[in-house]
């Protein structure tokens, strides 16, 4: 179910699931040298309870855009977003900003608050009370595809 589409993020709610998770060889992956394959154990593993902590406050969005490639969130990638998390300093939240969804690294310094891109290419937003500001969620896992 799309909840909104916006020029920067388009949102979707987890969808209940019975099902018993994807196959996961509890062995490691080695990124060096191969390791002995004969050792591993076969079980299940759910995406779901890995990445979604609070299901009710849990959402995904996909990204649209360049503005924070240099937090390793590019376009097209499916962000995990959790509203029942505290907005606090140096964390990636999901705001609405003046009528627009966005995501950007929350900067906190006192009363004020800056939306850090990760782009030098796009320029540090600066909330004044002349914004129309919530801090929706803060995104806790992004998933890419290869």
């Amino acid at each position: 179910m799309i909840l909104n589409d916006t020029n920067s993020l388009t949102f979707f709610t987890p969808k209940n699931s019975n099902n018993l998770g994807a196959i996961y060889f509890d062995t490691g992956i080695s990124a060096g040298f191969p390791s002995p394959a004969e050792d591993f154990k076969e079980q299940r593993l759910s995406l779901d309870k890995e990445l979604i902590k609070n299901k009710e406050a849990t959402f995904f969005a996909r990204v649209n855009g360049q503005s924070m490639i240099g937090a390793g969130l590019d376009d097209n990638d499916l962000l995990v977003i959790d509203r029942s998390l505290e907005p606090v300093n140096n964390k990636i939240a999901v705001c609405f900003l003046d009528g627009e969804f966005t995501v950007k690294r929350l900067k906190v310094d006192k009363n004020e608050v800056w939306l850090q891109p990760e782009n030098p290419n796009y320029p540090i937003i600066r909330i004044t009370d002349d914004n129309d500001f919530i801090i929706w969620g803060i995104v806790t896992n992004v998933i890419k595809k290869v």
